[in-house]
């Protein structure tokens, strides 16, 4: 395959489905095992062999560049390249264009987990050669998704988010083009929800005759755009997880899979991993159980967490209920007043203040 293959990471749109994190807060930085999530798809780009990655940022472009920085701490070579508005994938490829120039590329949606990340695939599109690779994953409810149709090896259409899918096969967030996509994407309209679908491209492509492979991704793949779905990749990320102790342990005991970043202290704590326990962060006489990610300087007294994500610096103190299954934003603080409810579970904003009664 001729050209050097960059990298096109969509890092904008407006992350409806994670509000209020996203209200303040770019949905591709909010931490997955306390990291974010776009990262993971920065180092699969880098495992994969890919120095030079065009970041597309939106309102929260500044946020992006300032997590990002040059990219030399995660071993790429970053440009970013702000979209006018969120008008769909196929325009941010004509956005990125003249970064992209006449090298393939893999596009990589910044909110997308993949766990065997994409190294082996980049090898199949490099060896192979295509004019396009789309990754697939049978899914329940496909109508959430861009679907494909096959007919054996071959890809027969593609449909945006279908009411009544012909498919179970649901489009993953990665992609991997020749520079012949950049023509197709200016081919085409926008669609109903007046964006210009990747779909719609790739399906010009095919009806031009041009060969389109798909792929079906076999290990586990998460789009983040939920809650829910956020909780279930930390889950995922922090079962495979290698533990250990760099913090300060105090009268406690920490079990299974589980991280103690440096600076963190733990007094008279236990820890039930998997888990991980930020840098800076301080634990005291409370439990820690499995699935929890607990940012840097996070305070946590007299307290349980449990299958939760806490964002930097949330302080929860005196609860007597176990908070579970929650994402808490950064600079949240959660404290008792009088009354005791019997159970909790939160989904809050970036500098919220919480009194229960």
């Amino acid at each position: 395959m001729a050209g050097n293959l960059k990298g096109l990471v969509l890092a904008g749109g407006a992350g409806t489905r994670l509000r209020p994190i996203t209200h303040t807060s770019a949905k591709q930085l909010v931490p997955v095992a306390n990291k974010p999530v776009l990262f993971y798809g920065l180092e699969a780009l880098r495992d994969a062999g890919i120095r030079e990655v065009g970041i597309i940022t939106g309102d929260t472009g500044d946020e992006i560049r300032a997590a990002v920085g040059d990219g030399s701490a995660l071993g790429i070579e970053a440009t970013f390249i702000a979209q006018s508005a969120p008008l769909g994938l196929a325009h941010a490829v004509l956005t990125a264009a003249e970064f992209l120039g006449d090298d393939p590329f893999v596009m990589y949606l910044g909110d997308n987990l993949l766990r065997d990340g994409i190294t082996p695939l980049v090898e199949e599109f490099r060896a192979s050669g295509p004019d396009a690779m789309i990754l697939l994953q049978r899914v329940p409810n496909p109508s959430s998704y861009g679907v494909a149709v096959l007919d054996g090896d071959r890809v027969v259409s593609l449909e945006e988010k279908p009411e009544e899918p012909r498919s179970d096969l649901a489009l993953v967030g990665v992609y991997m083009f020749t520079p012949s996509i950049i023509d197709a994407a200016g081919k085409i309209a926008p669609s109903a929800r007046g964006e210009l679908e990747i779909t719609d491209a790739i399906q010009y492509l095919i009806d031009q005759g041009r060969r389109v492979e798909p792929h079906v991704v076999t290990g586990w793949w998460k789009d983040t755009g939920q809650v829910e779905d956020m909780l279930e990749a930390n889950r995922l990320i922090l079962d495979v997880i290698e533990p250990r102790v760099d913090g300060e342990l105090v009268d406690s005991n920490i079990e299974g899979r589980v991280i103690i970043e440096e600076g963190a202290r733990l007094v008279s704590s236990h820890v039930r991993g998997p888990a991980v326990i930020g840098r800076g962060a301080v634990v005291e006489h409370s439990y820690i159980g499995p699935y929890s990610s607990i940012a840097a300087g996070c305070v946590v007294r007299r307290a349980e967490i449990e299958h939760s994500i806490l964002l930097e610096r949330v302080h929860v103190e005196d609860l007597d209920a176990r908070v579970e299954s929650s994402l808490i934003g950064r600079d949240v603080t959660i404290t008792r007043t009088a009354a005791k409810p019997r159970a909790y579970r939160f989904v809050l904003g970036d500098s919220s203040v919480i009194g229960l009664t």
